[in-house]
């Protein structure tokens, strides 16, 4: 298996989080009873923090734990989830606090409510991103 390119981290960053914009925004958007174009414009402020913090976070993981040597079952693929959610909470914890002028006790909160949604979605998203990036590359190994 070969090495992630840039291109790809890239990819599957922006998959991720355009796909979580488009679940989460509205919602909360309706839960917190907040003007969605706020909720959207933190919600894109996030996410291009995340997209940088995936594809650091990703490089860094990948390093110990390569894709090709190391057998990504639930508990390690439980532990990527809970690393990089956790690393960014603590990155937008402030700037949800500051764009919804909440406190940061509100603003934990509101980034609990986030973790439980995004840590199931991670886990999966990931998951799947695998088992189809695997399927491509076995189907382009096929055509050499």
């Amino acid at each position: 298996m070969r090495t992630r390119t840039l291109k790809e981290r890239f990819l599957h960053a922006a998959g991720f989080e355009v796909l979580a914009i488009l679940t989460v925004a509205p919602l909360a958007a309706w839960i917190m009873d907040k003007p969605l174009f706020q909720i959207g414009a933190l919600a894109i402020m996030l996410s291009t923090i995340a997209m940088v913090w995936n594809i650091i976070y990703n490089r860094a993981f990948d390093g110990f734990y390569p894709p090709d040597k190391v057998k990504r079952a639930v508990g390690l693929r439980i532990l990527h989830a809970l690393g990089f959610e956790g690393g960014f909470i603590v990155i937008g914890l402030p700037l949800a606090a500051w764009v919804l002028e909440i406190s940061l006790l509100q603003a934990l909160l509101i980034e609990v409510a986030f973790f439980l949604f995004f840590l199931p979605y991670t886990i999966a998203y990931n998951w799947l991103w695998d088992i189809l990036r695997q399927k491509l590359l076995a189907r382009r190994a096929c055509e050499v």
